[in-house]
């Protein structure tokens, strides 16, 4: 059966040190937990890129609620929060992304990419367009060059503009050398302009560069270019530190680490930065003194710490284990963008003599405060056989975390991507499954960030059969330590995960129930003629060059709408009819040709939703939805 829908506070974890209420309750001697309500999951507001004002006095940042934007700022020792735009709205970042805004050198006002593509100001009452480029600018970064205040641009991800901001005069001053720009930065005393830069068939976490353009502040020409890039690595956030050193991250030596001045700031095995799925990560800040304060994440659990020049380390996030960035450092005073487990994004501000921050902005419901999601195990396996003869590699070492409810019942979730992960931040989705008795298993499978380099790049040429494989190993861990059986265990994941989700049911069907798969890539031979630019190129390497005969074998191989006949448990599938990345006609054919075989296929399609569902209506639907076909799957507790 298909369905068809039409369009239309702080808290905290319970840890050491706060101290909130817990959903758990205690009837006698049996301790239960209280399942959060739908309506707490999808209350809340989006809120991200805090950045400092040059005085270091206010902060201000992008919030989204109920499909309206604004830019807010707020004093760093507190108060009321105040509206910056009043013209069109912004382009909102997502998550620990941005590029939407930046504020103006001297402090009195932003500029910022709106939803209509340009770029506008706003100095007090006054609002003024400053570009016309009837295409998509966004990530402004502005500087000085020379007399004249500046704002270097992105446009259409794929050129790097100069506007100044004294005569109004754009130039274009990248050369074309890169089919994609992003993020660029202009130099302390404006005599560089820098970005990042690739092409296809390359990701940024691939090949991306470290772009130099140089300037001439008492001329305003342009000079000289320079691109560069660490063998075997990519570059990503280039900026410079207040003396003018070049600062970025790269993983050449294998992990994605912060450098300053060509020198790592920390070794070890723990990356600081994540991969370049849009524009405005800011992952690092380098203070006056040369410190640097790094986000770590260390196999998926975050902290904050500040690297001295003769490299002493201080945690600045004492007994919080969630993930900070969008790190905005001026003098001595530091904000971040942070959240854990059942902790929603909210900005926070330290000095840095400090380790415990002040609370300025919070997004989500005070009712967050009474849920205490427990913090996952993490669950390292390395197994001992082949699942698939000749496909996997001995010794390869599979990562996941666990959030243990106890019950006997297993969600096997996957994140999309592929080149992604799912940290210990806040995912409310995860938070409500727990509540209702369900073990959550967030598996990172080969293509995961935050494990090193070999491990993100060890799924090219194996989408499709290495993570399957890899999920099928955690899920036979999983039932070998008792935490669910077979008939108890369900996989859920999205968009790539959906096609995690698709293999494991198709090739391993005797470790799980059922299957949830929102909007799935099913069809990988037709996904990159179909997909959006940013992705066109991706299966060239995740599967194999396109010029290759075994890369259209490949291609067939590992589609699971080539090989839908093996689904055989039930299958319950989210799709919106207005998808760019994965086209709905994809998991059509796919519902079709496992109904074709007498599979148990659900599918529920969103008119006039993209890749992920932002219609309140929608998204209650679907958990709605999901709670009955999970319920099917239920052990006794």
């Amino acid at each position: 059966m298909d369905h068809r829908r039409p369009p239309t506070q702080r808290g905290f974890r319970t840890v050491a040190g706060y101290g909130f209420p817990s959903c758990r309750r205690t009837v006698g001697l049996v301790e239960r937990v209280v399942p959060i309500p739908l309506e707490l999951v999808l209350s809340g507001r989006d809120i991200t890129e805090p950045r400092l004002d040059p005085h270091a006095d206010r902060v201000a940042f992008v919030h989204r609620w109920r499909g309206a934007s604004a830019i807010s700022v707020v004093d760093v020792e507190g108060g009321p929060e105040r509206l910056v735009t009043f013209g069109p709205e912004p382009a909102a970042g997502r998550g620990l992304g941005g590029g939407c805004f930046d504020w103006l050198p001297d402090g009195n006002g932003i500029v910022y990419a709106a939803g209509d593509g340009e770029l506008w100001r706003v100095v007090g009452t006054a609002v003024d367009r400053l570009t016309d480029h009837g295409r998509t600018c966004r990530a402004p970064a502005t500087g000085t060059c020379g007399p004249s205040a500046v704002v270097a641009y992105v446009v259409d991800e794929a050129e790097v503009w100069l506007c100044d901001l004294v005569t109004g005069s754009t130039r274009r001053v990248d050369e074309g050398g890169h089919e994609f720009c992003f993020d660029p930065v202009v130099s302390p005393g404006g005599s560089t302009v820098s970005w990042q830069g690739w092409s296809p068939p390359a990701m940024a976490w691939d090949a991306a560069e470290r772009v130099d353009r140089t300037l001439d502040p008492a001329t305003g020409g342009i000079g000289s270019i320079e691109s560069w890039r660490p063998a075997g690595g990519a570059v990503q956030q280039p900026r410079f530190a207040s003396d003018g050193a070049p600062t970025c991250v790269h993983d050449g030596a294998g992990w994605l680490r912060v450098h300053v001045a060509g020198r790592p700031v920390t070794t070890g095995r723990s990356e600081q930065a994540g991969p370049t799925w849009g524009m405005g990560q800011r992952s690092y800040a380098v203070d006056h003194d040369a410190s640097v304060v790094v986000a770590i994440n260390d196999a998926g659990f975050g902290a904050l710490r500040r690297i001295g020049p003769d490299g002493s380390t201080t945690e600045l996030a004492r007994g919080f284990t969630g993930v900070h960035g969008q790190l905005s450092l001026v003098g001595s005073r530091l904000t971040a963008l942070r959240s854990g487990p059942t902790t929603p994004p909210e900005i926070v501000a330290w000095d840095l003599h400090e380790t415990t921050p002040r609370v300025l902005v919070t997004s989500g419901a005070i009712g967050w405060s009474e849920v205490s999601l427990p913090d996952p195990e993490p669950v390292v396996t390395e197994p001992a056989g082949t699942e698939r003869a000749g496909t996997e590699r001995a010794g390869v070492v599979v990562f996941a975390r666990r959030y243990a409810a106890g019950h006997g019942r297993l969600l096997c979730w996957v994140h999309g991507g592929p080149t992604d992960q799912w940290q210990v931040d806040f995912r409310p989705r995860l938070a409500y499954w727990w509540s209702r008795g369900w073990d959550v298993l967030v598996v990172d499978p080969r293509g995961t960030t935050g494990h090193g380099r070999d491990y993100q790049q060890a799924l090219n040429g194996g989408w499709g059969r290495a993570d399957v494989d890899d999920t099928a190993r955690l899920l036979r861990h999983a039932h070998d330590a008792g935490w669910a059986t077979p008939a108890s265990t369900v996989m859920v994941g999205g968009s790539s995960g959906g096609l995690t989700v698709l293999g494991v049911m198709a090739d391993h069907p005797d470790l799980v129930a059922a299957g949830v798969a929102s909007y799935p890539v099913s069809d990988l031979a037709a996904l990159s003629a179909a997909t959006h630019r940013f992705e066109a190129h991706y299966t060239e390497t995740l599967v194999g060059p396109s010029d290759d005969p075994h890369t259209t074998v490949m291609l067939r191989a590992l589609s699971p709408i080539d090989r839908a006949e093996c689904i055989t448990s039930p299958l319950l599938v989210f799709h919106g009819t207005d998808d760019p990345v994965v086209p709905i006609a994809q998991t059509e054919v796919l519902v079709e040709r496992i109904r074709a075989v007498g599979g148990t296929v659900d599918l529920v399609v969103y008119d006039g939703e993209g890749h992920g569902f932002k219609d309140p209506t929608n998204q209650r639907d679907e958990y709605e939805r999901t709670e009955r076909f999970l319920d099917a799957f239920r052990t006794p507790t």
